[in-house]
């Protein structure tokens, strides 16, 4: 015990060297702090007086530098690290469930540069989503990346879970707005990848970092492009008959015209959740959509719009609607209208091609309502050329108090429509990322081709530091 207490204090102090002592905490307080994000399991441990997992140092680096001295410190003594930013992702992927090192990166929150000639704009990935955007408001532009946790996500937790905002449809998502990173690997060294990603010197190494969780390196500075502010934004909501329909017509809409937001409500979201918030009364599928660019470009899209949704029979409910769902894309978020405890919940966002959307919809919905108490509730929010992401929720209001046997339904729950959505060509999830929650069912969607990862991993962690248990490594 003593002997265990003196290596606490050795790499306590080694820690405190880099970052300074004001910048690493091992008070109890600060680490069950960050044993809860917003993953259910978490917030249930919290919610039942159950200790979640916990790091053994939390450090506040505030430099790629300082980044790399912890990694080195941490791979001699074979500690754990966890990369964490703003604490709001879904899947338990910053969990310190190994403990050892939460590596709390918001300190790096400097704006770098800003480029109107290449129209590009460059941070440290410890920085506010939002205080990017709002650096580019200044400037008159967006980065047009406006994620549900635009206010609390930093750019780092965007890049390591394949991010996507509200407006993907037309600006697409986090690994096409970034050009360019700093990423420190696991045994310390910094590396920039190329300055541009449309390249054909060789893979784009890019694409390694983005989406891996903290299981490869810290991203710690990223170069984003830049938009300027469209000239008008209108917006329009319809009413289709059902969900069915309501995919059709958005299938032929984004392979016509590019709407920044298209948003497609199933008819149980839509009397639930959309009457609660927007104040649809009448039963059907409801559609938000925005148009936005140059006047005269969006009066063309516009007549398109109109001339699609009229085909399908779909019900104008005018641009009230659509820009009351707008106003109100955060409140969707808020306590009383987003899942909480003491409901059991979990949202798979599965991504298919468009021949597979509806089969993957109703097999899910078929293999979650089997289990008693639990609903299926369900929207197409990320449209692409080739397809779209169903934001597939189930909640169960009464879940069982034991919480033991609640978390042994959850996984049962995640399996049953999770494996119905792999069965049926679905890919396992669109943007909140694999972490905790999904890891076991990374080499069920893989098969053999899990082994690339596997050796990518092996290569860059050897020690196997870097965020264990996440993305099924």
């Amino acid at each position: 015990m003593q002997f265990k207490e003196f290596m606490i204090n050795m790499i306590q102090s080694e820690l405190e060297d880099v970052v300074g002592q004001q910048n690493v905490s091992v008070l109890e307080a600060d680490k069950l702090t960050y044993g809860v994000d917003y993953f259910w399991v978490g917030r249930m441990w919290a919610d039942k007086g159950r200790v979640p997992p916990k790091p053994d140092f939390i450090v506040m680096p505030g430099s790629a530098e300082e980044v790399s001295k912890i990694l080195k410190i941490a791979n001699y003594y074979k500690i754990p690290v966890h990369t964490w930013g703003g604490g709001s992702g879904s899947q338990g992927s910053a969990l310190p469930m190994a403990g050892g090192i939460i590596l709390d990166t918001k300190r790096m929150n400097k704006l770098l540069d800003l480029n109107e000639c290449s129209r590009t704009i460059s941070a440290e990935t410890g920085m506010i989503f939002q205080n990017l955007e709002w650096h580019a408001n200044q400037r008159g532009y967006s980065v047009m990346h406006i994620p549900s946790c635009l206010t609390c996500g930093t750019i780092g937790g965007a890049l390591a879970h394949r991010g996507i905002g509200i407006m993907s449809t037309k600006y697409g998502k986090i690994d096409d707005q970034c050009l360019s990173m700093e990423v420190v690997l696991p045994n310390g060294d910094i590396i920039n990848t190329l300055p541009v990603p449309k390249h054909a010197a060789g893979p784009d190494l890019n694409q390694i970092f983005i989406g891996s969780e903290g299981t490869l390196g810290v991203i710690t500075k990223a170069t984003f492009r830049l938009f300027e502010q469209p000239e008008t934004r209108r917006f329009r909501a319809f009413l289709f008959k059902d969900f069915t329909t309501g995919i059709a017509a958005c299938r032929e809409m984004v392979q016509k015209i590019k709407p920044s937001i298209l948003r497609l409500f199933d008819e149980a979201e839509t009397v639930s959740i959309i009457k609660k918030i927007i104040g649809v009364e009448k039963p059907g599928a409801f559609m938000n959509l925005a148009l936005e660019g140059y006047a005269d470009m969006v009066d063309i899209e516009e007549r398109i719009m109109f001339e699609v949704c009229n085909k399908y029979g779909a019900e104008d409910m005018g641009s009230e609607y659509g820009e009351k769902w707008y106003q109100n894309r955060i409140t969707f978020f808020y306590p009383g209208h987003i899942m909480n405890n003491p409901q059991m919940f979990g949202t798979m966002d599965t991504v298919s091609t468009y021949e597979n959307v509806e089969k993957i919809y109703w097999a899910m919905k078929k293999a979650v309502e089997q289990f008693k108490g639990v609903r299926f509730i369900a929207h197409c929010s990320h449209w692409y050329d080739w397809g779209t992401m169903i934001y597939d929720r189930f909640i169960m209001d009464e879940p069982p108090e034991d919480p033991e046997e609640a978390i042994r339904l959850h996984n049962k729950i995640w399996n049953a429509g999770v494996r119905a959505a792999m069965a049926n060509g679905g890919v396992i999830n669109d943007h909140h990322g694999i972490g905790l929650k999904l890891s076991r069912l990374m080499k069920e969607q893989y098969g053999g081709a899990m082994q690339v990862f596997e050796a990518l991993k092996k290569s860059l962690d050897p020690a196997g530091i870097m965020n264990p248990y996440k993305l099924g490594l």
